[in-house]
């Protein structure tokens, strides 16, 4: 059976944590930083973990190697 390769774009963008939890970057949070609020930068910086058991089956076929 051939080796399972890991999708690269993917390995960049998420971490997998020790628990299996899957942790990424909320959207929109790479320009634009000076108008928002305190309490809205603190909320859209912070990393977001994705819980979908669904989506965390999906993502994890694409990362072999984790």
């Amino acid at each position: 059976m051939a080796k399972l390769k890991t999708k690269k774009t993917l390995a960049k963008r998420v971490k997998i944590t020790k628990t299996g939890k899957i942790v990424r970057k909320l959207q929109g949070t790479s320009h634009n930083k000076r108008k928002w609020t305190a309490s809205k930068r603190f909320r859209k910086l912070r990393e977001a973990i994705v819980t979908t058991k669904g989506v965390i089956t999906r993502l994890k076929k694409l990362l072999p190697g984790k």
